[in-house]
């Protein structure tokens, strides 16, 4: 699973690489610990110029599906199982329609041991930036005004997959990683083998975790109210 991430840089500089038309001006300050329900930046292709307008949009990390009576369902839809997406009501019409990228530095997991848990900073041996495949939905809030700019939520969910390798030893659990050559063919809003195009991204996402490191870091990182640097650097003994 992924329950938190670290966004260290602007957004914006994050994703140049995949060719971002238009950044909102709203976009979330860096955050070295971001958790369910905040806000984070995600990459999505508009549909509706042609072509697409690929964007970069704050939205709030909890899938909010369109049907939904309140943002509240969004607190247990913050991770969603790539391998059951086309099953579950809450994800399919956002897998077919609405993919979206979320750009990070990199990601907390917990390791159990001996009934404790450890936390792990896992990112890019490079540092470059860490690509997690995402789906995105908008939710309309009945209590605003047409011209209230909030009256429209974007959310998101990110995809998890089984874990590999080192990962693996970690929790059982991985985001589903995006290499940036395969961007376009997550995000692209005209395909018609949206099957074809997550069983691409299930298995191309090991190579992915394999260019990855992971440090045990400070169990400050468990408050959500803990946000600086020091969140990620390796842990003193506690």
């Amino acid at each position: 699973m992924c329950g938190r991430f670290v966004v260290a840089n602007v957004a914006s500089e994050l994703v140049s690489v995949l060719r971002v038309d238009q950044e909102s001006a709203r976009l979330p300050a860096p955050s070295y610990n971001v958790a369910p329900t905040a806000t984070a930046a995600i990459v999505l292709d508009s549909a509706k110029t042609d072509p697409p307008t690929r964007r970069l949009e704050p939205a709030r990390w909890g899938l909010v599906p369109g049907w939904a009576k309140d943002p509240g369902i969004g607190v247990r839809a913050f991770n969603a199982r790539a391998e059951e997406l086309e099953d579950k009501a809450m994800f399919r019409t956002a897998l077919h329609k609405r993919r979206s990228i979320v750009p990070v530095t990199g990601y907390y997991e917990w390791k159990q041991h001996e009934g404790t848990k450890i936390p792990h900073f896992i990112h890019p041996a490079d540092d470059s930036p860490l690509f997690l495949a995402g789906l995105y939905e908008w939710w309309k809030d009945p209590s605003k005004a047409d011209d209230d700019p909030d009256r429209w939520l974007l959310s998101f969910t990110i995809l998890t997959r089984d874990s590999i390798g080192a990962l693996g030893s970690v929790h059982d659990r991985m985001p589903l990683f995006v290499d940036a050559d395969f961007a376009d063919a997550w995000l692209d809003t005209d395909t018609d083998n949206v099957r074809d195009v997550l069983d691409a991204a299930i298995d191309a996402a090991p190579a992915v975790a394999e260019t990855l490191d992971m440090r045990v870091v400070s169990s400050a990182v468990g408050n959500v109210r803990n946000d600086s640097p020091a969140l990620i650097e390796p842990a003193a003994d506690e």
